[in-house]
């Protein structure tokens, strides 16, 4: 643990990695993924006796629970990966044990696959089984490389018309960036300001509660969450509890609205290869590399700390546009 890291306060072990979670202000979804390690790993040890403290227990046991994963339950490396972040968190973190052997449990190795990456024209027939503001997201997912939760969650003060930019706050690697706002899309893109500006609105007079803000930043500003700025771009049209502050709240749209749009229009569309939400941003990186763009540009747009990231889009336009012939083309018909 680092040296000014604060006690923990909780008695139970699950509250404290809880906590510890989010003193870091790690996401929502991290702070799920790793209890849920952090308990499967203790329950699996005393499925056979009595349940034992994770200080009580070391390299054996997390061993075994790794191996397990792996050939009965025969998870792939990233979610073995996951359960062994969670529980080198579970140790370094939270009970402050910095053991030798944590260093060397090994981690599978990550298979490298080349993307599924639709055609201009794919995308194309793609939009036109989509409306209203899934049409919207999905257009700017497409046209800005942006992850899904990137887009989902974009503030009306991060988008930027005068200078046609978005600003991606705190992506993955808590890093921010900035991506072109595509033209062709203002016109869309202020519709939908005014749709969330009469949805704050009607907020406001209801005296509903203010939106979610990071890091404790009403703490410090207590009616930030209510400002138009710190809006979201694409609200929810219904009201949810806050699953860490119990506050009702609006959130921005769910996740799920979009991924069951796009999997429906691709049926649609007669597509049949697979495709997901996330398709949309490899196609971005593709058909930018097959129309010239630098690559170290393309890795900007995506974020990619390590451009060899960024590398595997160029194999698609590489055999795509016929840069390596193949020999069976020269072989002599006579």
């Amino acid at each position: 643990m680092k040296p000014g890291t604060p006690a923990l306060r909780s008695p139970r072990l699950l509250d404290q990695v809880r906590e510890r979670i989010r003193y870091l202000h790690y996401s929502l979804s991290t702070e799920k993924a790793y209890l849920h390690w952090a308990r499967f790993f203790i329950r699996w040890h005393g499925r056979s006796g009595p349940m034992r403290h994770p200080r009580a227990m070391a390299s054996p046991e997390v061993e075994a629970f790794l191996t397990m994963l792996a050939t009965e339950r025969q998870v792939s490396a990233s979610t073995h990966n996951q359960a062994l972040s969670a529980l080198l968190f579970l140790y370094r973190e939270v009970l402050g044990v910095d053991l030798p052997w944590l260093d060397g449990v090994n981690r599978p190795a990550q298979k490298r696959r080349i993307p599924s990456v639709l055609t201009q024209a794919e995308v194309y027939a793609l939009f036109q089984f989509l409306e209203g503001e899934m049409a919207l997201l999905a257009r700017l997912l497409y046209g800005t490389g942006m992850r899904l939760m990137e887009g989902l969650r974009l503030r009306i003060k991060d988008v930027d018309f005068d200078r046609h930019v978005i600003i991606v706050r705190e992506a993955k690697g808590n890093k921010d960036r900035v991506v072109m706002l595509p033209h062709s899309l203002a016109p869309a893109l202020r519709q939908q300001l005014l749709h969330a500006r009469d949805v704050w609105e009607r907020d406001r007079q209801a005296r509903r509660g203010g939106i979610d803000t990071p890091h404790a930043l009403e703490q410090k500003y207590p009616q930030v969450g209510n400002t138009w700025g710190w809006f979201w771009l694409f609200p929810s049209p219904t009201f949810a509890i806050d699953p860490r502050s119990g506050v009702e709240r609006r959130h921005h749209l769910f996740e799920e609205r979009l991924q069951r749009a796009v999997k429906k229009a691709v049926n649609q569309a007669g597509i049949c290869k697979p495709v997901s939400v996330h398709t949309l941003r490899h196609s971005f990186a593709t058909h930018l590399l097959q129309s010239g763009t630098d690559i170290r540009t393309v890795q900007e747009l995506l974020g990619h700390s390590d451009v060899s990231t960024t590398m595997i889009y160029t194999h698609v336009p590489k055999v795509a546009a016929g840069g390596t012939t193949s020999p069976l083309d020269s072989l002599s018909t006579g």
